[in-house]
């Protein structure tokens, strides 16, 4: 099992978040995030919005450190990349 996790840059909320995702399937994605405790609604179309205080819980867990830039990339490489406006990924 490989999951992805960004710096936490993104401000919001008044805290800043990173994007924890999985190049794989969206089950292995809800998988490690439920084993970390993050709640259902933390997840967004394609990725789970981690606050800035639980991102080295996720790295001690496995999630593997990349850019944001890389994450878009694994996200779109994989099929499973979710625009805004899309529920479903291409098929």
């Amino acid at each position: 099992m490989t999951v992805y996790i960004d710096p936490p840059v993104w401000p919001g909320h008044g805290h800043l978040w990173s994007h924890l995702i999985s190049d794989v399937s969206f089950d292995e994605l809800h998988l490690f995030a439920a084993e970390l405790g993050a709640p259902p609604r933390a997840f967004e179309r394609d990725h789970y919005d981690i606050p800035s205080h639980r991102y080295a819980d996720c790295v001690r867990a496995g999630a593997v450190e990349v850019s944001s830039r890389e994450v878009v990339r694994l996200l779109h490489e994989s099929g499973l990349r979710r625009p805004k406006g899309r529920t479903q990924p291409r098929t």
